[in-house]
């Protein structure tokens, strides 16, 4: 009951209620990335959408996915694979609020602060 009810008022745990009659109706689903995300798009393909799995971020979508969902590509990533350039970097997931998130030399919350030497402190005289 309580899943029921979480999925009732939340957006971010999945499918909303609304979403999964919509997808029932009208979606056809096109592929799933490696993460176990589902994507859909409706008949006439003016519609496209992702249905998470788990927590609904959309750092989770990867470049590829993100290109079709957006109407850039009209093949799907998993019937047309893009070809990646040696210098492109790994898709990460949204790291902020957490321990991995990146901190400036100077801040706080590094575990080690970098000792400032570009700056000295005012005193009157």
């Amino acid at each position: 009951m309580l899943s029921f009810l979480n999925r009732l008022v939340t957006w971010w745990n999945g499918q909303t209620i609304g979403t999964q009659l919509f997808t029932w109706r009208k979606g056809q689903k096109v592929g799933e990335d490696e993460q176990g995300n589902i994507y859909y798009q409706t008949a006439d393909a003016k519609r496209r959408w992702v249905i998470f799995n788990g927590e609904a971020e959309a750092s989770r979508v990867s470049p590829d996915w993100h290109g079709w969902l957006h109407h850039t590509y009209d093949e799907t990533p998993a019937s047309r694979p893009m070809v990646h350039k040696p210098w492109e970097k790994a898709h990460l997931p949204n790291l902020t609020g957490t321990a991995g998130a990146y901190a400036p030399a100077g801040s706080l919350r590094r575990v080690q602060p970098v000792e400032r030497s570009d700056y000295e402190a005012w005193s009157p005289e």
